[in-house]
């Protein structure tokens, strides 16, 4: 996974400097938000809306003399080393929304005279799946054209690398890890192996040792708890977790809540209670199956409402909402405490989120790469076009460096069209089978049209309606209702970890917070990539946010978190790292003005897919067809990919159902 540029710093002093005479209050001062960053690192800090680096107008075009727009071919074009504001960025989704509020301005567009037997709209796990499955299927010879709107290919399945001191430090920004509640289907198995991807070896890259007496902790915030303080020894170590049972009686009694939300807590996390003895288990089933976790806790259980705070955000990670919007079925099958007395009888339930469903097969299925599922993406790349991607073993792929030069040159079958945003995609004509699709794509500032005969829309279904005005209004509105999970990785590039070392920790709940934990990076070694070992070396550091809008429903506070999301400058995203670092790790000798190194905000106003929720979504429950059912049926040569169409907020699912378009593609085909 390449070689970095030149080291990069986070952005917010690169605008100001240093004042000595500041007027800025003395603590964002002392956060390090006002420091000076040299013209270098400001460079290498900032990505312009192409997705080019800051050059001049001659190289952005990348050929010189020719008026083609075509950033990725710059030199030093390389997304991966880019900091600051990433995922989502500037530039890549401006143009969708205009299409979506009614403001775009359509201009005649070239012809760009090329033709292919395919185009994949949306270069995520789920469009380079399809392409590969075709190209299997069609043979190597036909020519696929891949676009995406972002200055980077893999989706949600993002790399992040840094270079400090000469060391290179890959972490993900997006999609973690090969995982899935339920078993991977055959295909998408498959899929993993063909790549050689040997998930049986994650005991062996995982270095558990890394963080050996590093434990998990919990940060309470003044703002909600009333007064700042961090304690060790609440909750479990992801990396490394104990067998303890409940929480540890003294670490609980140093959280500032009150004694008789203390005594809940070890109530619920400690005692076996059923509300309802000799109910039949599966009438108990129905009745959490109607009730949120938080009604559960405050009137089955009876506990004061203070333990709210405290459970609120543990769904955050999969469901990207809280207890106010999980239903206790749910969280039992998550394992949240307070179901062992009511001996539920293990197995699936009508309306339970497929979150909630882990066999123990799907729990031996792990893997995880220093970038997360962007190894998926660049594995799958290598085998598109080769040229691109360096190597041939899926251990050598940790360090090889994409050649963004290469993705779209004219001789490759596959062509991958980054800085692309489709705007619209339209089947040319009755019969559709036979007279193929037009695509339209803003590129460089011009409308640009190319022929397929036929298309895959890989990208998020709620756009597609837009895209495709001419689909009926059944399926239209059956593409819309999937309202994506807004969420935020953050990756920190750190001086050291001599600051956890000290507090003992290698993870932090915060269960108030603007960020929903802080902690070190996976230690896992790949090939010749090595995990940082040192404490004085220099590591990152992940912290994640779900925005959402507790007391709605589940839909309308992604709907809310989204806007949230856009509307947050990367500059109060940084200083809200930077006050929470120092609140949390400065009792360990922590300074975010000193040992802050480099920001990258992975920003997902569409993350997640949509998963049904029984609260709800009264269908889920009920039976009837389920909207991505509708939603995921062919439209003349237009076939529909993504996650999305199956509702299901994983890898696997990308796969499956990228294979499922690509089915219905041929069989079209005949």
């Amino acid at each position: 996974m390449g070689a970095s540029i030149a080291p990069a710093r986070s952005g917010v002093g690169a605008r100001d400097g240093y004042n000595p005479r500041s007027m800025k209050p003395p603590r964002e001062r002392s956060l390090g938000l006002h420091r000076k960053i040299d013209r270098r690192d400001f460079l290498n800090g900032i990505a312009l809306g192409t997705g080019a680096m800051m050059l001049s107008p001659r190289a952005l075009l990348g050929l010189g003399a020719t008026d083609e727009f075509a950033p990725e071919k710059a030199p030093g074009y390389y997304p991966p080393a880019l900091t600051g504001l990433r995922g989502s960025h500037k530039g890549s989704f401006e143009a969708a929304h205009n299409l979506k509020d009614g403001f775009f301005e359509r201009t005649p567009p070239l012809d760009t005279g090329e033709s292919y037997d395919l185009v994949v709209v949306g270069a995520g796990i789920s469009g380079l799946s399809a392409a590969h499955f075709f190209r299997k299927s069609a043979g190597p010879g036909a020519k696929v054209l891949i676009l995406d709107n972002h200055d980077d290919f893999g989706g949600h399945a993002r790399r992040n690398e840094f270079n400090e001191g000469g060391r290179l430090l890959i972490s993900y920004g997006g999609t973690l890890a090969i995982d899935s509640p339920a078993p991977y289907s055959a295909v998408a198995k498959g899929l993993i192996s063909e790549l050689g991807i040997d998930v049986a070896s994650w005991g062996k890259v995982l270095e558990r040792d890394a963080y050996a007496g590093l434990g998990q902790g919990t940060f309470f915030d003044k703002e909600t708890f009333g007064q700042d303080k961090l304690v060790k020894g609440l909750g479990r170590n992801f990396w490394a977790p104990d067998a303890r049972k409940g929480p540890d009686p003294a670490a609980l009694a140093e959280a500032p809540l009150t004694e008789a939300v203390k005594r809940d807590i070890l109530r619920l996390e400690t005692e076996s209670f059923d509300p309802w003895p000799g109910v039949p288990s599966n009438e108990k089933k129905a009745r959490l199956l109607g009730m949120t976790y938080a009604s559960f806790l405050t009137a089955v259980w009876k506990l004061d409402a203070g333990v709210l705070p405290y459970y609120q955000k543990r769904p955050h990670g999969l469901f990207g909402v809280g207890i106010d919007a999980v239903s206790a079925l749910d969280a039992w099958g998550l394992g949240f405490p307070g179901f062992e007395g009511l001996k539920l009888e293990p197995g699936n339930f009508r309306g339970m989120n497929r979150d909630a469903m882990r066999s123990d097969e799907a729990e031996d299925y792990f893997f995880h790469y220093p970038d997360g599922n962007a190894t998926v993406a660049r594995l799958l790349l290598r085998r598109l076009v080769p040229a691109a991607m360096p190597g041939t073993t899926a251990n050598d792929v940790v360090l090889a460096r994409a050649d963004y030069g290469r993705l779209d040159d004219a001789g490759n079958p596959v062509r991958l069209r980054l800085n692309s945003t489709v705007i619209q995609v339209q089947n040319a004509g009755a019969p559709a089978s036979a007279r193929g699709v037009g695509v339209t794509y803003l590129r460089g500032g011009r409308l640009h049209t190319v022929k397929a005969k036929s298309c895959v829309m890989a990208c998020w279904n709620a756009v597609i309606p837009h895209l495709c005005p001419e689909m009926s209004e059944t399926q239209r509105d059956a593409l819309a209702f999937a309202v994506k999970v807004p969420l935020v990785y953050t990756s920190v590039l750190v001086r050291n970890s001599t600051a956890f070392r000290k507090l003992g920790l290698s993870s932090i709940s915060c269960p108030g917070g603007y960020w929903n934990s802080v902690r070190l990076d996976v230690p896992v070694s790949v090939g010749d990539y090595h995990c940082q070992r040192d404490p004085e070396g220099p590591i990152v550091v992940n912290l994640s946010r779900v925005p959402c809008e507790p007391g709605l429903a589940a839909r309308d506070q992604h709907r809310a978190g989204r806007q949230e999301l856009l509307d947050t400058p990367f500059e109060e995203m940084e200083r809200q790292i930077r006050d929470l670092t120092s609140r949390v790790l400065g009792s360990g000798g922590f300074d975010p003005a000193r040992d802050i190194r480099a920001i990258t905000v992975n920003r997902w106003p569409h993350g997640y897919a949509y998963q049904y929720n029984a609260l709800f979504d009264r269908f889920w429950v009920e039976g009837g067809e389920l909207p991505c059912l509708v939603a995921r049926k062919p439209f003349g040569r237009i076939f529909i990919a993504n996650s999305d169409a199956d509702a299901y907020a994983y890898t696997d699912a990308a796969i499956d159902q990228a294979h499922r378009a690509v089915t219905e593609l041929l069989a079209a085909r005949g």
